[in-house]
């Protein structure tokens, strides 16, 4: 067996760490150097530091904050060392210093872990003169200038300059430097290469030429993505094995790879490059990206890369975040596991605004760090999320936008603050959904075979199930069904039509006609005979009798507004399919109910999601809050204590940031179910440094948060 076979078992096995042989402990050293560091410090140097920047400044201040660990410029476009590589360029301020190597000694005298951060995605005019080869070529045929500076071209990521001249880049740096890791940035590539080695290299591959459009329905620029992902892959080999031979214990990690179960499967550690908001994000934008690798990396150590200044597309990188923006941003990524990464570009200080704040959650993190040294997410619903959806689905009007639909459902699970995982579709094995009560599927539309066998094999195993509008409705590779995937679980056929847009569709809202109680999924809206209905809805056909809740109000006219009148004001049609299957439970929604919550963010759907959430669930959540505000709740397990984190995302600017400051929530009322066979010794807050007052019964401690600015974490002691 090939490499490339070892590592498609591997996956579908679930296994991780098979780049190689994976790090084993010793007794000198308990941890592979990857496990202890706990706080980066990232310093991008720019061509004219050499000379100008202060190194001894930095190295202070990284022992200030207690970082342990470093990531600094090393080479590519530009070397901050004498490197000894014909063609690459060294900085024309260097002289006979070497920035690079005083920093590195400077960070191992304080036991930092210590990566070299590369750049290959450009070049000088001499590389383009000697190799013309190496550099990326458009679609009509033409070598690309740098879309960003002209003196540079910008280099093919598949071809020669990569698998030669980078391979000797990253030996030397290793070789010179003895570094725990190669950290690459743009190494991927931007677009289609239509270079001498790309056409060949892909017609090798599949035998085809190299796609002229970028549309994922288009059969070559699927065969395209697939050896993408190959040739990327095979270059994090190369990369990785050469760095290794010259000291066993480094690792090449690269900045993104377009797959991200090889991630989880190639990665011993991870660095996620979200670094700040843009446009409108909510600061959740950050955890959720934790909680995507995750799903595919398991436990190893992931480090969130956050900026110091702002991230809009007009690319200040000598900017400065506001202070609160920049606490809730690393506050999310903590909550959600994520190892704390600032970086700082250029080694010439402008604006020292930055170096407080960083400075505050540092030192508050070493404090704590035994409490975010996690072993286990504590959470029992799982969201799941598509890869493949992103590659193979698509085309239609009610297809647009289909990123909406998880995003609404996240963002549905924030406002209910119920703590959750997610879960990557093509890692839906028994053990992998273990330990969850509840997989809600916001429109994972395509899904093979397999995945359905196993999503039904969770069901019959006493799993509940929430799904959303066209789930399974299409095979892995974005072919129509006949019928759902899941027809047999959600209890409903396809009817083989799609209505909408539908403008002034409403929801009428029952009580049972029988009891005249209202269903729990309409808690808080009993008083409501009707709400919104979404924009796209499946007609759908039961095979079982279900409850009726929830029916169609159809779409009529809303002009002229004498005309705004219901022609059908009610149906027999539902709009929600609800089964009870023992303890556990099926929910499925045959309409846009999470992309339309995304787009309009109507409360009623909030609080149906929400009470669908719950009602599907049936058990007791870990950990229940309650109180105003909008909180991201975590819920984690460590070797002696257990920690529930609630991020405060109540701000006028939570979805269109920067923050401006940080607005406190006052009380909340915070249950936890603490672990079987474990003794409560001590519970106290971590952010405020209080001890507060509790109550325990049955295994569930109570308590009050008096007040949260943007982050507290309760802190549970346990004995075994």
């Amino acid at each position: 067996m090939d490499r490339r076979d070892f590592i498609k078992t591997s996956v579908a096995a679930g296994a991780y760490a098979v780049l190689g042989t994976p790090l084993s402990a010793t007794t000198e050293n308990p941890k592979p150097w990857f496990e202890r560091p706990m706080r980066w410090a990232q310093l991008v140097l720019v061509e004219n530091d050499p000379g100008r920047f202060d190194p001894d400044f930095w190295l202070d201040y990284f022992k200030r904050i207690h970082a342990d660990g470093a990531c600094l410029s090393a080479g590519g476009v530009v070397a901050y060392y004498p490197t000894q590589i014909p063609f690459h360029h060294r900085s024309a301020w260097l002289g006979d210093s070497d920035p690079f190597g005083y920093l590195v000694r400077g960070c191992r005298e304080m036991g930092m872990a210590v990566i070299a951060r590369t750049d290959p995605h450009a070049a000088w005019d001499d590389v383009y003169q000697a190799h013309p080869d190496w550099i990326a070529v458009d679609s009509q045929g033409q070598q690309r200038r740098h879309w960003s500076n002209p003196e540079l071209w910008v280099t093919c990521a598949m071809g020669p300059y990569n698998f030669e001249f980078m391979t000797q880049v990253h030996k030397e740096i290793v070789t010179l430097y003895q570094v725990d890791g190669v950290f690459s940035n743009r190494w991927s590539g931007h677009g289609i290469c239509y270079c001498e080695h790309c056409l060949q290299n892909f017609k090798l591959f599949c035998g085809m030429d190299l796609p002229r459009t970028s549309d994922r329905r288009d059969p070559t620029y699927r065969k395209y993505m697939e050896w993408q992902i190959e040739r990327l892959r095979e270059l994090w080999f190369l990369w990785d094995r050469v760095i290794r031979e010259v000291k066993p214990t480094s690792r090449f990690i690269p900045n993104g790879f377009p797959d991200k179960v090889v991630t989880g499967a190639l990665s011993d550690i991870f660095f996620t490059d979200h670094q700040a908001r843009s446009g409108v994000i909510p600061p959740w934008s950050n955890g959720k990206r934790a909680k995507e690798l995750r799903a595919t990396m398991g436990m190893k150590p992931l480090a969130g890369i956050s900026s110091v200044g702002l991230e809009e597309r007009y690319r200040w990188k000598d900017s400065v975040q506001s202070e609160a923006e920049f606490r809730i941003w690393m506050a999310e990524g903590v909550a959600n596991n994520m190892r704390p990464w600032f970086v700082k570009f250029s080694g010439t200080l402008y604006d020292r605004r930055w170096l407080k704040v960083v400075d505050n959650i540092y030192q508050w993190h070493y404090g704590a760090e035994p409490y975010l040294r996690n072993l286990s997410p504590l959470a029992r619903v799982a969201m799941v999320y598509s890869e493949q959806i992103d590659r193979y689905y698509g085309g239609e009007r009610w297809q647009e936008g289909s990123g909406g639909h998880g995003l609404g459902m996240y963002h549905a699970l924030i406002e209910a603050r119920v703590p959750f995982e997610m879960v990557n579709d093509r890692l839906l094995d028994a053990e992998r959904l273990k330990p969850f009560k509840l997989v809600i599927l916001p429109n994972i539309a395509a899904l093979s075979e397999a995945q359905c066998e196993q999503l039904r094999r969770y069901v019959q195993l006493g799993g509940s199930l929430a799904a959303t509008f066209e789930t399974s409705l299409y095979d892995e590779q974005g072919k129509r069904r006949r019928d759902f995937g899941l027809a047999d679980v959600f209890g409903v056929s396809y009817n083989d039509r799609v209505e909408g847009p539908m403008q002034n569709s409403y929801l009428r809202l029952r009580s049972d006609s029988k009891t005249g109680r209202f269903h729990p999924i309409l808690n808080g809206l009993e008083d409501a005979y009707r709400i919104v209905n979404g924009v796209w809805r499946l007609d759908v056909k039961p095979s079982l009798d279900f409850p009726s809740p929830v029916t169609l109000i159809p779409t009529y006219p809303d002009l002229p507004m004498e005309h705004v009148y219901p022609r059908k004001p009610d149906t027999d049609i539902r709009e929600i399919y609800l089964r009870e299957l023992g303890q556990n439970r099926v929910a499925y929604i045959p309409w846009d109910i999470d992309r339309t919550f995304w787009e309009i963010m109507n409360a009623d759907h909030g609080r149906l999601l929400r009470n669908i959430i719950n009602w599907t669930v049936n058990e007791e959540p870990p950990v229940r809050v309650t109180g105003a505000g909008i909180l991201d709740v975590t819920v984690w397990r460590q070797e002696r204590s257990m920690t529930v984190h609630l991020v405060n995302l109540t701000n006028p600017m939570m979805m269109k940031g920067p923050f401006r400051e940080l607005i406190p929530i006052g009380e909340q009322g915070v249950r936890v179910r603490i672990p079987r066979n474990a003794t409560l010794k001590k519970v106290h807050l971590l952010v405020s440094n209080k001890t507060p007052d509790y109550e325990i019964k049955d295994e569930v401690v109570s308590l009050t948060v008096p007040t949260i600015l943007d982050h507290e974490v309760v802190a549970l002691d346990l004995l075994p």
